[in-house]
């Protein structure tokens, strides 16, 4: 939750809190851990009560619709039946996307004038025509 945060914006943080709060700070922290204890209480009893309703183990990641499809109404039999014929057009679908990807690459590379292969001079001597200069544009 504050992996994005330094050392400095904590402080911050809890100098600022402390200078809202004054001499309430420890008050107010004891309310917070109190009122998420609180939370995660009701969540364990609304999904103790669920499970008893029901007659099934639910815990509280089953809760979201297609998990509960999936562990309590489908059996292996039938997950596996609907995922069949999905299955080959997921292969297929990905297989051309992956050809289109690759072809899009060779193109690119093609087309890149940057590129390593560039025409080296003719056996005449004459030297091929000049690379093109850079613009103020390419380089910002």
């Amino acid at each position: 939750m504050l992996e994005n945060l330094n050392v400095w914006e904590i402080g911050a943080l809890l100098l600022l809190a402390l200078l809202i709060f004054g001499d309430r700070l420890p008050a107010v922290i004891t309310d917070g851990l109190r009122m998420v204890r609180n939370l995660r209480a009701m969540a364990r009893n609304a999904t103790g009560d669920l499970s008893r309703e029901l007659g099934t183990d639910i815990q509280l990641e089953d809760l979201h619709p297609k998990a509960f499809i999936r562990k309590h109404l489908l059996s292996e039999e039938d997950e596996a039946a609907i995922r069949k014929p999905l299955q080959g057009v997921y292969d297929d679908l990905r297989s051309d996307v992956t050809g289109v990807h690759n072809e899009l690459k060779d193109v690119a590379s093609a087309a890149d004038p940057r590129a390593k292969g560039t025409r080296p001079a003719t056996a005449t001597g004459t030297p091929s025509a000049p690379a093109p200069r850079a613009s103020y544009d390419d380089a910002t």
